[in-house]
């Protein structure tokens, strides 16, 4: 009897055992399938982009917690050399690269070498700061009111080409008024991060680059990461293109590296700032409280909070957090997004300067957490209200072209606005991005910018 108990035993065990082993096996089918799903998804989405934008090529990263969803290549690094573009092309990431001076800029006030309250001109004694305290933390959160090199026109690309000292280029914008007194504006300033790098240099005695290869990209096995000047030969670096008249043509606008230096001029792959993301994630190169205070929002002088911290802009897609930075130089365009909440990083690198990457990165993002793509409800405006916004705004010209509002930088060209009502309206390209005019006695005053938490306001200047 007890003979064929244990049998009976024996048998309900096996017949349990497979029961579940086929449970596992249609879960991990299952679950297959869905990670198969996402990743058509995404190369839809890429490729979609790609045709509509004109992008020569992209490679994108997407790391949930520290395992790899995808990373990949997509269209040509070298258009002319037929060069396919992968996970392991190098890109420039312009202004990406802010983050990688913050993180040295925090390093340093972890061994004691700088205070973020130290004024700049402990390191910079001739800097003429016009009677005002330019402190460290005013550098790091672009609210110090010193004019941005980028916005000074001629003055700045008679010299671009030029193999600019440091003391020369700070020459040429600490010689400007200041826009505002620090503290009392956020402005994003790309002279604020160059004197970050100097100040590197002054602190360390050694080179911007020389720092961040030994104190990050080594300890980080980041191999594919460089600090450009014009002169290395870069293996699996991408060219830059541009799109003119509906043609792709290559970037002919070589700006000298030496000048956007420690605020715009490290090359890096998907590869290399997935480990970059992952380490910030994991306090691998400073520690926790000091990332913590580099993705609190700053304050102005006022108290109010603005969306940036040190080196990194703080929104929200639809509720989720996101801590990101993007990029823009000459033939290229980058995206560097996380969102905490969800552990979820990704990375869009373009060679081509009409590309959208920011816009990509977020339609990636809703796919990846399951977020319906925005629909756009859009109303119709006749020509003599239209009239009422156009006119100059600080940084942007707004006109009516061919019956449809249209918002013009030097940088980004002529884009397509599309009315939702009250005022606002939407990038027809990019509808996460939101124009909203304040509009008194029938003309437009000012128009407030928002994308994901990002906010930029800009005064009427002048008449359309």
């Amino acid at each position: 009897m007890m003979l064929q108990l244990f049998s009976v035993n024996r048998q309900f065990q096996r017949t349990l055992l497979l029961f579940l082993s086929l449970i596992l096996v249609r879960q991990g089918n299952a679950q297959q399938s869905n990670r198969t799903d996402l990743l058509d998804q995404i190369d839809r989405i890429v490729q979609e982009t790609m045709e509509r934008d004109q992008v020569v090529g992209v490679s994108i990263g997407v790391m949930i917690g520290a395992e790899i969803i995808i990373t990949k290549g997509y269209g040509y690094a070298d258009l002319e050399n037929d060069v396919k573009a992968t996970e392991h092309t190098v890109h420039r990431i312009g202004s990406i690269t802010k983050q990688f001076t913050a993180v040295a800029i925090m390093q340093l006030v972890e061994q004691g070498k700088l205070k973020l309250k130290d004024d700049l001109t402990k390191f910079l004694p001739d800097y003429p700061t016009k009677g005002h305290k330019i402190t460290i933390e005013r550098l790091l959160n672009h609210t110090s009111g010193i004019k941005g090199y980028t916005e000074m026109g001629d003055k700045l690309w008679k010299v671009a080409y030029w193999n600019l000292s440091h003391q020369e280029l700070i020459d040429l914008f600490s010689k400007e008024p200041f826009e505002f007194a620090p503290g009392d504006k956020f402005q994003y300033n790309n002279s604020a991060y160059y004197l970050l790098g100097v100040i590197i240099e002054k602190a360390v005695g050694t080179s911007y680059t020389k720092y961040i290869e030994e104190h990050i990209w080594k300890p980080l096995g980041m191999n594919e990461s460089f600090c450009l000047d014009n002169t290395p030969i870069i293996k699996k670096q991408a060219e830059g293109y541009e799109v003119r008249e509906g043609r792709v043509v290559n970037d002919d606008v070589r700006i000298n590296m030496a000048i956007p230096y420690s605020d715009g001029a490290l090359d890096s792959s998907v590869v290399d700032l997935c480990k970059w993301q992952l380490a910030l994630n994991k306090n691998r190169l400073i520690r926790k409280e000091s990332y913590r205070r580099m993705i609190t929002p700053g304050k102005l002088n006022d108290g109010k909070p603005i969306a940036y911290g040190y080196g990194f802009v703080l929104g929200n897609l639809d509720g989720h957090r996101k801590i990101q930075h993007n990029g823009g130089i000459n033939g290229f365009r980058t995206q560097l997004s996380y969102y905490p909440d969800d552990d979820l990083t990704i990375v869009v690198l373009c060679n081509t300067g009409s590309a959208k990457a920011a816009v990509l990165e977020s339609r990636i993002a809703r796919t990846v957490m399951g977020i319906p793509e925005i629909v756009v409800e859009e109303v119709t405006l006749p020509k003599e209200i239209l009239q009422i916004y156009t006119g100059t705004y600080t940084r942007f010209e707004v006109s009516v072209k061919d019956g449809k509002l249209t918002v013009s930088t030097r940088f980004d060209g002529s884009r397509l606005l599309r009315p939702v009502g009250n005022h606002m309206f939407v990038s027809a390209i990019d509808p996460y991005k939101k124009f909203i005019f304040t509009v008194e006695e029938r003309k437009a005053t000012s128009l407030r910018i928002e994308r994901e938490g990002w906010v930029k306001v800009a005064p009427r200047t002048g008449e359309g």
